[in-house]
């Protein structure tokens, strides 16, 4: 099987695209990597090297969030081609309403969350005929490699990055200017899921249309979900904030990677400590292998998954994050995986200490998860559920 993947602006993408093609060539698979940031001729992944490649058949064009297929150029080649196109979802699909409306015939798409494969279903079945939920996947570490939980330098470490969440009323305002009607549906809504802390971008859109009794068809929804995105992204910062802030005032040391935490409310914690801005994704992992705890906050993902618990597991280190209807399902919470709750967090402090101080529990626990992550939901699972899905096409 011949298969075009695709390096973009985003850093991680490139380091997943990096996992999938080591799987691809493992199964004998040729395969050719685009860069979009077009380089030289001369660069291997350049224009001029694909070019060639694409002289054969291409049997299929592997990406994420679109890139490498959303284009109209590629969508026609494609096309032209007959290449079955897949497309993994990294964020929920309402970012993605053109991508779903405009691409090649033969196309895939996965979601990392079962509510985002019902959304598509019902918002875009006549779209997106072949839609299907895929986990997110995680990455092996060497075992030569493993440090001792005693010896670790993070006791909780959490890697992501951070914003103001009120910020994200700036794109609102631009689109809806203050005082006008949508402007203040958005208000409600966000309110609604600053209460109910369960629910989904869609679900408490939907929960607004009724409360102002609107009468909304089909394209009104879509098109309120679509300039929903801000308060999506509002709504996990707030509880990226929170989670946080709570460990910080409870005097944990915290250690935290990523963008924009010098804006947090704990930026000058003695107990805060900043690793660095941004690194390479791959730079990630040492540090998650050198954690006894690596928090995490679901990004809205009410029935889904996210690649940094996968990696915590791998990394053999311990997550401690809000849960999933997935993540309940799969993993099983004390003895594989440590939960916390976002309606209670003045638990967190008690749940995060007795992990750090009953090692032989959380040793337990992450020896456990790592066995389960590494079997189901690494790149070699991934790969062989898209090559699956190439086939049946």
């Amino acid at each position: 099987m011949r298969i075009v993947l695709f390096y973009s602006g985003v850093e991680s993408f490139n380091y997943f695209t990096d996992q999938m093609n080591h799987e691809l060539q493992q199964r004998n698979c040729e395969t050719f990597i685009l860069d979009l940031n077009n380089p030289p001729a001369s660069d291997p992944h350049s224009y001029a090297f694909f070019e060639t490649f694409i002289q054969k058949k291409v049997d299929a064009a592997i990406c994420f969030d679109g890139f490498g297929l959303k284009d109209s150029l590629f969508i026609d080649l494609w096309n032209e081609l007959h290449t079955v196109t897949v497309n993994i979802l990294m964020d929920h699909p309402l970012r993605f309403h053109t991508t779903m409306e405009q691409h090649p015939k033969q196309y895939i798409q996965f979601c990392c969350d079962k509510n985002h494969v019902d959304y598509v279903n019902t918002y875009f079945s006549n779209e997106v005929e072949n839609v299907a939920f895929m986990p997110h996947a995680g990455t092996v570490q060497n075992e030569a490699q493993v440090i001792p939980f005693a010896k670790r330098k993070y006791d909780i470490l959490f890697t992501g990055t951070y914003y103001r969440p009120k910020e994200q009323w700036k794109k609102i305002n631009q689109w809806f200017p203050e005082g006008e009607f949508m402007n203040q549906f958005y208000h409600v809504m966000a309110e609604h899921l600053y209460k109910n802390h369960t629910l989904t971008a869609e679900q408490a859109a939907l929960d607004t249309i009724q409360q102002f009794g609107m009468q909304a068809s089909m394209q009104q929804k879509k098109t309120i979900f679509r300039c929903s995105e801000p308060l999506d992204w509002m709504i996990r910062l707030h509880h990226r904030e929170r989670v946080v802030q709570v460990l910080a005032e409870a005097g944990f040391e915290l250690w935290l990677l990523g963008r924009g935490w010098e804006n947090h409310p704990s930026a000058g914690f003695k107990n805060v400590h900043r690793i660095d801005d941004r690194i390479p994704f791959a730079q990630t992992l040492p540090h998650m292998a050198n954690a006894k705890i690596c928090l995490n906050v679901m990004p809205w993902f009410k029935a889904g998954t996210h690649d940094r618990i996968f990696n915590t597991f791998l990394q053999h280190s311990l997550p401690l994050t809000d849960p999933s209807k997935w993540l309940e399902e799969n993993y099983i919470q004390g003895d594989e995986i440590a939960f916390y709750d976002l309606g209670h967090l003045e638990k967190l402090p008690a749940i995060a200490e007795k992990l750090l101080n009953a090692q032989d529990i959380s040793e337990a626990m992450i020896e456990k998860g790592y066995e389960k992550t590494k079997k189901q939901f690494t790149w070699k699972n991934c790969v062989d559920q898209m090559l699956a899905a190439v086939a049946a096409v």
